[in-house]
């Protein structure tokens, strides 16, 4: 009995509790020091009104380069990408670093600048140059994340006129081999900002995986972009307490990592010093990353091919697994009475006790689908760089296994 006053209560709480909507990503960098292969990753839960994400090769004045963008044919802006010297760029919007104007939006080019560092930064050094040459008010408010092929990374909080810089290698920045940003800078006013309950999740996440070197890309996928934890609460869904018949199933989205808005997901994996940069791996998940499978992406050889379920295609505005998957996301959040309705999911839908939830099927096609290419991409490593042909090869092979086991699994099929 007292175990059901408690659920009631949080589920009350959670019912009651105010719905953040500014745009809400959460992000981290991690050093090789603490990953289990020394080779770091940095990690972007993308949250945004924009649902329709795809993965874009654009040519750039120095160097080429990959990212996720918005469905325009040429966009101006990125969210995370990497480029052909191993340079990798992402950000968390900030909003405690401006004291803003009525009615005044601020970071109307984090996304431009993001671009443009991909195009001519190899290392996080060249990032810290190009800042400095921009010319001021920037008309930026974020956190950006970077790392470089040298094994460097650092984030960056950057408001008009200044930046603070956070060196993920400094032992008395990071003691613990990593940093976490949300939607507010340290830097900034104390208190302001946003995703507070997100950062401490993801914060209390990674510190334990840390300290036994657990993290990879695929640790961070599942334990971060498919979070239903709020640390605030003191509750996490997964822990199987929120299932029928404890609960109907439905709940209230709020501060999970994992939420409506979150429209992709990626863990870009960096190098060793010494080794290819042409081996930077950004592992893409685009889409309600619930919902949605893991497929790496390279540099190399994208100006010809990338995965098609990445890609826009013909005059579609979507990829075919971003709109797949937005299906699922639908029918997750599917009830549609009165104001504020968009905030109820069900949870029953994406985990239960069957283990036959939408997020619980996924999970089992994307485990099997690292096992499968994790221990390839491994002996490229080791032996030699991979040709073009054995990527583009990869690339099939994973279209082709997405395809057919999220058809199987969903009944869906991908277009």
């Amino acid at each position: 009995m007292k175990r059901t006053y408690i659920i009631i209560l949080c589920f009350c709480c959670l019912l009651m509790a105010g719905m953040e909507t500014i745009r809400a990503c959460t992000s981290a960098i991690i050093s090789g020091k603490v990953t289990p292969d020394g080779r770091p990753i940095m990690w972007k839960n993308r949250d945004t009104s924009d649902l329709l994400n795809c993965v874009r090769y654009m040519k750039g004045e120095k160097y080429n380069f990959i990212a996720v963008t918005g469905y325009a044919k040429n966009p101006r802006s990125i969210w995370i990408g990497t480029n052909e010297a191993g340079f990798s760029i992402m950000n968390t919007v900030s909003y405690n670093l401006i004291e803003k104007k009525e009615g005044e939006k601020t970071g109307s080019r984090n996304g431009t600048v993001m671009r443009r560092a991909l195009e001519i930064c190899a290392t996080v050094d060249d990032f810290k140059n190009y800042l400095d040459t921009l010319p001021r008010p920037l008309y930026v408010e974020t956190n950006f994340g970077v790392i470089d092929a040298q094994g460097n990374g650092a984030y960056f909080e950057v408001d008009y006129t200044h930046y603070t810089e956070y060196n993920v290698n400094d032992p008395s920045v990071a003691p613990h081999g990593y940093i976490v940003r949300a939607n507010f800078s340290v830097s900034g006013k104390l208190d302001e900002g946003a995703g507070y309950v997100r950062y401490h999740q993801a914060e209390q996440e990674i510190f334990t995986a840390a300290a036994t070197q657990e993290i990879t890309p695929q640790w961070l996928f599942s334990n971060l972009s498919r979070s239903f934890a709020n640390p605030l609460m003191g509750i996490d869904l997964k822990s199987g307490l929120f299932n029928k018949p404890q609960t109907n199933g439905w709940f209230v989205e709020q501060d999970f990592i994992a939420r409506k808005k979150s429209s992709c997901a990626v863990a870009i994996q960096g190098v060793k010093p010494g080794e290819d940069a042409s081996f930077t791996t950004m592992w893409t998940v685009i889409g309600y990353p619930p919902v949605t499978p893991a497929i790496p992406v390279w540099v190399k050889g994208a100006a010809k091919k990338l995965p098609h379920l990445l890609c826009v295609q013909g005059d579609k505005y979507s990829s075919p697994l971003c709109n797949a998957t937005s299906l699922l996301r639908n029918q997750v959040y599917s009830y549609a009475r009165g104001s504020n309705a968009e905030t109820y999911f069900n949870w029953e839908l994406l985990f239960n006790r069957k283990g036959n939830g939408y997020m619980q099927l996924n999970e089992g096609i994307e485990q099997e689908l690292f096992r499968e290419l994790y221990p390839r991409i491994e002996n490229w490593r080791t032996a030699k760089a991979p040709s073009v042909d054995e990527i583009y090869q990869l690339y099939d092979e994973s279209d082709k296994f997405i395809t057919e086991k999220f058809e199987e699994a969903f009944s869906i099929p991908i277009r």
